[in-house]
């Protein structure tokens, strides 16, 4: 379960994003904030392109079809094998390709540019002083958000133990630091090029738009072929390595939690269709958002950004506070959608309309400088207790009529002080555990 636990956090966003944040003059290394997770499945059209004269759009699709097609027919088996195999090659090719890049004679010392404006801006970044709540609010959302993700829990719950688990995550977290210094110093050594230099020639990719390709785009042009070659094959690995697992996770949830719901006496070999035909919904959907923006981190930051807002409330409510409820759950539901949708959000092109603090009109268009995707989340995390005790009260009391009752809040027995003291180190699908 390691390989698939530290591939889920190893995607193509993790490469590409990292390299991208550190190069882009704008933002830094300060802010490539470490990756755990989640990327998306254009993240290897962006790839495809460099080698060939093929769109970008058409690249993506291409791409997203592999990935959608042996999803299908693979399932949980082509997710956990390729992962082992993605992850090495990731691992392996990376570490390649960064002493090349190193040794080019193109770009400034990077510890120069740290924080001296050399081509542009120094890589190291900088945080302005109205920008600090922001790179918080990021932070959290990056830190914690991904915890509410099913793919990962996907991977630890597979595990024959608790402690097994434990040991999963602490290795692959190591794993996803290690592998994180490759595409930080390219982003770096990017940062540091004298174009005019290279074959690319001048502007700079970022002049040009291309920022989010900067990593394929210095392989390219300052590694021989052979190691640009094996560089993106660890990219196309990482993209291909969490785009299986986001697209299992995500149809599998709603297999079994809504289709099956509604068809009480669905066989397994029509939920196995189902599945099947939710990972093609799925993979169309998900890739067609990739129209909305060009930038990595964007659509990273923002899938990361609606399960810290949405789902993690539910999450560490279901886990530690006995008082939640479904009646609660579908409260902080609609408080945390409804207030992140009033927040705004430029990729879909949502005004500003719930202002907070430090809220400021830029360029025409309202900026939040406050941490307003902490807010939602608290704001849900404090409702769904308080309207599950609500919802409990109104029907144990009988101020409510129980036939009213739908998701039968009303207890039908008390647990036993052992149910809730018990802790062991069985295995995880153990039901005595």
């Amino acid at each position: 379960c390691l390989f698939p636990t530290a591939a889920t956090w190893v995607g193509g966003a993790f490469i590409i994003g990292v390299a991208e944040f550190v190069y882009d003059p704008t933002k830094g290394l300060i802010w490539a904030l470490l990756p755990l997770q989640m990327s998306l499945s254009f993240v290897i059209g962006v790839t495809v392109s460099i080698f060939s004269d093929l769109p970008l759009s058409l690249c993506i699709w291409i791409s997203a079809a592999v990935a959608i097609i042996y999803t299908v027919l693979g399932g949980l088996y082509s997710v956990a094998y390729t992962d082992v195999v993605q992850l090495l090659l990731v691992f392996c090719s990376l570490w390649l390709c960064a002493p090349f890049v190193l040794a080019s004679d193109v770009y400034t010392d990077i510890i120069q540019t740290t924080a001296n404006h050399t081509y542009q801006a120094p890589w190291f970044g900088h945080i302005e002083s109205d920008q600090v709540w922001t790179w918080v609010d990021n932070f959290l959302v990056m830190s914690l958000g991904n915890l509410a993700f099913q793919d990962f829990h996907q991977r630890t719950l597979s595990s024959s133990s608790t402690s097994t688990a434990r040991l999963i995550c602490f290795i692959a977290a190591g794993v996803v630091i290690v592998l994180g210094i490759p595409p930080m110093l390219i982003g770096a050594v990017a940062a540091s090029t004298d174009w005019n230099m290279t074959t690319y020639g001048s502007p700079s990719p970022y002049e040009r738009g291309e920022a989010a390709m900067v990593l394929p785009i210095i392989l390219l042009h300052l590694t021989p072929t052979a190691v640009f070659v094996i560089g993106m094959g660890a990219i196309a690995g990482a993209a291909m390595s969490s785009t299986d697992s986001c697209l299992l996770a995500a149809t599998s949830i709603f297999t079994t939690s809504i289709y099956k719901s509604i068809r009480h006496q669905a066989s397994d070999r029509e939920l196995q269709w189902v599945i099947r035909f939710s990972i093609v919904i799925l993979g169309i959907l998900g890739t067609s958002l990739t129209h909305l923006d060009d930038n990595i981190m964007t659509f990273w930051i923002l899938s990361s950004d609606l399960t810290y807002t949405i789902m993690l409330p539910q999450l560490i409510c279901v886990l530690f506070i006995r008082v939640s409820n479904s009646y609660g759950a579908v409260v902080g539901f609609i408080v945390a959608f409804v207030m992140r949708v009033l927040c705004g959000e430029p990729v879909f092109n949502l005004p500003v309309i719930l202002h907070f603090p430090g809220c400021t009109l830029e360029d025409g268009v309202y900026v939040q400088r406050s941490p307003f995707k902490t807010i939602c989340m608290l704001s849900a995390l404090v409702s769904i207790p308080m309207f599950s005790y609500v919802a409990s009260l109104l029907f144990n009391r009988g101020i409510l009529p129980e036939r009213w009752d739908v998701f039968k809040v009303k207890p039908q027995g008390a647990p036993t002080p052992e149910d809730d003291a018990r802790e062991c180190d069985e295995p995880m699908l153990d039901t005595d555990c």
